[in-house]
């Protein structure tokens, strides 16, 4: 009986990503050290989906199946020693989804090849793994291109008699971003209280939804700016910026079990107020250019409507007189940001200037040959790669998420972007569609 010294898939060209509706070619490698009987030499290509009720675990509880096509390369017969070459092509389907890759699941597309021997020999098998990139455009998304905007008013009281209210109002320059583009966050707050707040800090958050036995939520903070606090009866202005690290696209159209939503969450803990705002994360980058954020319909960017407040009780009012007025906002700072690198100021002393939130970026992905395809936080593929070509860790430090990502199951996730907006979109956008 023959030896087996080698038995391998290659993909021509040392391809890894594809894109659906591609042809995907290759050949299986056979290497012999003697001769070897056979009844078939088969080669399948396959695509699916398994989610776990458990993080990390392989035993799925649900999977799904796109597809499955089998090529039978040679039929019963015997090869001598020596090397041999099985060239195969497969037509990948236009409604793949794009591979991913999380802790309760995964969506992975592979070759696999088998030599079936006579009865009571060994059977070989291999496999290989290749991604699928269905690029999503951000273009074809509504009203993608818009400043996203999302307000709130909490009352409250303090001093055990008297009460207050805080108005926060959020919004960035785009409702969807490419991997590398610069996202800009401004904040309004409206301190009309006697009381100073505690600092606010945005937060960029990715959802992934799990469809097992019930949903699994994991909600991972991806990065974290923190500016100071509004000190009492005044008004103030915060602008930041986030870099957006390698993470998979929105949505996973074509899958039913996985679904990826992002959101900007501004939140203040004292008094405890919060603003969400939905946001999509794409391989093609909108085209028109960024609009400066803007607070509200019909406000100027970076223009407050003078607020006049409830007038503040006798003792205070005074303090409020030796004040600057409501119609003076004042800037807030930046006390710390994840994304930071040591012994630079801001994230924009890397490359955007942080007082100047209007400067023109341009967005890595938007000119390259090829958008990147992030297979899960910080990690991308590689289009062409020797030998497996698997996915790796990005290696810029404003790319990686922090260390304090977590998990949390159960965990109340985020409003979905119906819930945030009110606004239909694409079905193929939605959880569980």
């Amino acid at each position: 009986m023959g030896r087996v010294q080698l038995f391998e898939i290659r993909l021509r060209q040392g391809r890894v990503v594809y894109s659906p509706g591609e042809p995907l070619a290759g050949a299986v490698r056979v290497r012999l050290g003697a001769p070897l009987a056979f009844r078939a030499i088969r080669v399948t290509c396959m695509g699916s989906c398994g989610v776990s009720s458990k993080a990390n675990d392989g035993a799925w509880v649900v999977e799904e199946s796109y597809f499955n096509s089998s090529l039978s390369l040679a039929d019963k017969g015997s090869l001598p020693a020596g090397e041999h070459n099985f060239p195969f092509q497969f037509l990948l389907p236009a409604t793949a989804p794009t591979s991913f890759e999380g802790p309760f699941g995964k969506i992975v597309h592979q070759v696999r090849a088998s030599i079936d021997t006579p009865r009571f020999s060994k059977d070989h098998k291999c496999s290989l793994v290749f991604y699928i990139l269905s690029p999503l455009n951000l273009n074809s998304i509504p009203d993608i291109e818009q400043p996203n905007v999302a307000s709130t008013t909490k009352k409250f009281s303090y001093k055990l008699v008297k009460t207050g209210s805080v108005v926060l109002t959020a919004s960035t320059d785009l409702r969807g971003y490419v991997v590398g583009q610069v996202l800009r966050l401004q904040a309004d707050i409206e301190n009309q209280s006697g009381k100073d707040t505690s600092p606010v800090v945005a937060s960029l958050l990715q959802k992934v939804s799990y469809k097992a036995k019930r949903w699994i939520y994991d909600v991972r903070t991806i990065a974290e700016v923190e500016g100071t606090g509004v000190k009492a009866w005044r008004r103030a202005q915060w602008q930041e910026q986030i870099l957006v690290p390698a993470l998979p696209q929105s949505a996973l159209p074509g899958c039913s079990l996985i679904h990826i939503d992002y959101y900007l969450q501004v939140s203040l803990k004292a008094p405890e107020a919060t603003v969400t705002l939905p946001l999509f994360v794409g391989n093609i980058a909108v085209n028109q250019t960024p609009l400066s954020p803007c607070p509200g319909p019909g406000s100027s960017p970076g223009v407050l409507s003078p607020v006049v407040p409830s007038a503040p009780p006798q003792e205070e009012a005074e303090a409020v007189a030796s004040g600057p007025h409501f119609s003076d906002p004042v800037s807030l700072s930046t006390k710390s940001h994840s994304q930071q690198q040591p012994l630079s100021t801001t994230l924009g002393s890397v490359s955007v200037p942080t007082n100047d939130p209007c400067v023109a970026v341009e967005s890595p992905a938007r000119h390259s040959l090829h958008p990147p395809l992030c297979i899960s936080i910080g990690a991308t593929v590689p289009y062409f790669a020797e030998g497996s070509g698997g996915p790796v860790p990005t290696t810029s430090a404003l790319i990686l998420p922090p260390e304090y990502s977590s998990w949390g199951y159960p965990y109340e996730a985020p409003p979905s972007y119906e819930q945030s907006c009110g606004a239909s979109t694409d079905p193929g956008l939605i959880p569980g569609s």
